[in-house]
């Protein structure tokens, strides 16, 4: 379960990397994107809870979930702009990306070893 994890956080943060550059620009993210990229997360996250209520779960996998949650968060506070057709901040987008690039890095990493 927890590669599948792995490869829809990484698709979600394909999309991820191209709402970013939108804002970075100053301008409005494409809203179906913003869904998709928002859908794969929470089903990242909705994986990454089963494995840690069926397994225990690994510290790295509590830790990455607990990251990713952050992100979520983060998320969802870009979403209410969106909503109101405003630009993001920039350093809010920073910070989400970053966190949540911890966390995936994170999840590779009990993945990987």
């Amino acid at each position: 379960m927890l590669q599948y994890a792995v490869l829809i956080f990484a698709i979600a943060a394909v999309g991820g990397l191209v709402l970013a550059a939108s804002v970075l620009r100053g301008k409005l993210a494409p809203w179906a994107l913003s869904i998709v990229h928002a859908l794969l997360g929470a089903t990242g996250l909705v994986l990454l809870l089963l494995t840690v209520l069926q397994d225990g779960g690994a510290a790295r996998v509590s830790a990455a979930l607990g990251l990713l949650v952050v992100a979520a968060l983060g998320g969802f506070y870009l979403a209410s702009f969106h909503a109101r057709k405003k630009i993001a901040p920039k350093l809010v987008v920073v910070i989400h990306a970053g966190v949540a690039v911890a966390g995936f890095l994170t999840l590779l990493s009990v993945v990987l070893l």
